[in-house]
């Protein structure tokens, strides 16, 4: 006799060890290219967001461009340690949420799933079409065709992600690295020199600088580093999605989180420095990063390929949302806030569900826009700044409760962060809010209204079903199967065969129709029935009108009622067409009389399905 042995961890040389799906996940690097994409392409609206709300004070105003920057990415700072944090406390992802669920309650939570879902959802729809835009700058002939572009690119990216995270980082990482390298040599090139070595792109453009300002105000440097702060959005994303790491999944992630960080806070200071250095103006129909391409690099190739980077960036920055939403309903999900089916993972550690529902919503965002940035913009942003604020909050909570080593320390960073955040949000509300922001203002309350609603009609289910106690041991009830029919076939026997395995008693229904042709046919089955003889009896349905499942349903409500002990199972025969077109020769008897029974009864419904080859 042959004894195999197999020493601990070890396996089988024809057997592959199990897969732990950890091949599907990310590293540090495709952590930072799949879900820095947002926070990465927002260098290209940043900067200039800052430069357009100064420029409302003239050049003097131009002056403060750099001291706001710097606001901005001490804030970033705050911002990347905070989230180092919430990562190592929060491993399961959730990032504002799992920070609020725990330290502020379910309510204040909701508020940061809602405010992130928006943000999600917007930030997919402005990606895409700030891409586009950059296209159709390039190409003016696309312009009439850029809602059919937008959606173009959001099939693109859904059914990149569609085949899993991983998958999605490699496909992104490229265009990442080309748009990252492509600034960091613009900034270097730029910051050797004095003056600006081409102004080609501005030309023949209308200032739009104000004339005569001498003063800046208190209001105006919240207003810029609110708009500044856009910047900031997608830094929550890597927070939000630490499963979908690789192990050790919060080293990783912070990781990630850390270089997001730094790579985002020197391109905006270095960007700003230059704005600063080259005195450039916001110009009508040029963004400030093609003036600064063209002032540091020249009207040359290398301008052009900073331009087709950042519209690549741009369009797939959208990226950042696959990533992050569909770990967030998961968990929101998994609360019973939404349905469980966005708790489903598929292959490849994909949140199916969740990546086709922001499509879908994305998809309608982009026809109600009709491909227009503009008309989204005003929307974006709010979101995300309630969902920084909620966590500061939280997490100040945390170290308040924790008092480890420095905490004092820790929750004076956190809180100076939910100031910082806080006050952005309510400039940024209600700088925006004639221009579209009301509506994510009326449409928070809604959603967080939606949340608790779900999680009432499961906790109704819930209680129903007595999840949590023990149930009553079962037991055994006399079973009738009612089979329908029309006429004799192999498929009436294979179904009568399963019956009588299923139940005690089988009973055949066929409904009668007061029609000639239908008498006829009746009487054909009756004496084709009689000659057959397969020992169940075949019980005729009588009906005037033509209807097919609610004779049955009565039928069965009758036999529930008469006998009050027996379980009712109603055998539904069907064929399976060997080819799918063939589906459509079907007369969908059989889903007819499932929905009759269904609503009108509570029989157990088995479909039997008979294969043809």
């Amino acid at each position: 006799m042959t004894v195999l042995t197999v020493q601990p961890g070890a396996t089988p040389a024809d057997e592959e060890p199990p897969d732990t799906g950890e091949r599907h996940r990310l590293t540090a690097l495709a952590g930072f290219a799949a879900l820095s994409l947002d926070a990465m392409a927002s260098v290209a609206y940043g900067p200039e967001a800052i430069v357009l709300v100064l420029a409302a004070a003239g050049a003097h105003g131009l002056g403060f461009t750099l001291p706001v920057t710097l606001a901005i990415a001490a804030l970033l700072a705050v911002l990347v340690a905070s989230y180092r944090q919430v990562i190592a406390a929060f491993p399961d992802g959730g990032g504002s949420y799992a920070v609020a669920k725990t330290h502020l309650g379910a309510r204040t939570s909701l508020v940061a799933a809602a405010s992130l879902v928006l943000d999600y959802v917007l930030n997919v729809a402005v990606a895409v079409t700030a891409g586009v835009a950059a296209l159709t700058s390039a190409f003016p002939g696309l312009y009439d065709d850029r809602l059919w572009l937008c959606l173009a690119v959001l099939v693109l990216v859904t059914g990149v992600n569609l085949r899993g995270i991983v998958e999605s980082a490699r496909a992104f990482i490229v265009p990442t690295v080309v748009f990252v390298g492509s600034l960091f040599v613009l900034i270097a090139v730029g910051l050797f020199r004095s003056a600006p070595v081409s102004t080609a792109t501005a030309d023949g453009h209308a200032s739009a600088l104000a004339d005569n300002a001498t003063s800046v105000g208190t209001l105006l440097l919240l207003k810029a580093f609110a708009s500044g702060c856009s910047a900031l959005t997608g830094v929550e994303a890597i927070a939000n999605a630490v499963p979908s790491f690789r192990a050790p999944r919060v080293k990783r992630a912070q990781s990630a989180e850390v270089a997001l960080g730094a790579v985002l806070g020197v391109m905006l200071i270095g960007l700003s420095v230059l704005i600063s250095r080259f005195h450039l103006q916001p110009v009508q129909g040029v963004t400030v990063l093609a003036q600064l391409a063209d002032a540091s690099l020249g009207h040359n190739w290398a301008f052009y390929v900073i331009q087709f980077a950042t519209m690549i960036l741009l369009a797939l920055s959208a990226n950042t949302s696959f990533g992050g939403l569909p770990v967030l309903l998961k968990l929101l999900a998994r609360d019973n806030y939404l349905p469980h089916v966005f708790a489903l993972k598929a292959d490849r550690q994909v949140h199916r569900h969740g990546v086709l529902a922001l499509a879908a919503v994305s998809a309608a965002l982009l026809v109600f826009s009709g491909g227009d940035t503009n008309t989204l913009v005003p929307l974006f942003a709010i979101g995300v700044f309630v969902g920084f604020t909620v966590a500061q909050v939280g997490m100040v909570r945390h170290w308040r409760g924790e008092r480890g080593t420095g905490w004092r320390g820790k929750a004076l960073l956190n809180g100076f962060g939910a100031v910082l955040t806080g006050v952005a949000a309510v400039v940024v509300t209600a700088s925006k809010f004639d221009d579209g922001a009301w509506l994510i203002v009326i449409t928070l309350p809604l959603l967080v209204l939606a949340f608790e609603t779900v999680h009432r009609a499961y906790a109704h289910i819930g209680e129903r079903l007595g999840l949590g106690r023990i149930p009553e041991p079962p037991h055994r009830d006399r079973s009738v199967v009612i089979v329908p029919v029309s006429s004799l076939s192999r498929l009436t026997s294979e179904a009568l065969t399963a019956a009588a395995s299923l139940g005690d008693e089988v009973r055949a229904v066929t409904v009668c129709y007061p029609d000639p042709e239908d008498r006829a046919n009746l009487h054909a089955l009756e004496r084709a029935w009689a000659q057959w003889d397969p020992g169940v009896p075949l019980v005729q349905l009588a009906c005037e009108r033509r209807s097919l499942g609610r004779p049955i349903a009565a039928y069965i409500r009758d036999v529930s009622a008469t006998e009050p002990e027996t379980r009712v199972t109603v055998l539904i025969a069907e064929v399976e067409p060997v080819r799918l077109w063939q589906r459509l020769l079907q007369n969908q008897r059989g889903a007819v009389v499932a929905h009759a029974v269904r609503r009108d009864t509570d029989a157990v419904i088995c479909r039997l399905r008979f294969r043809l080859f």
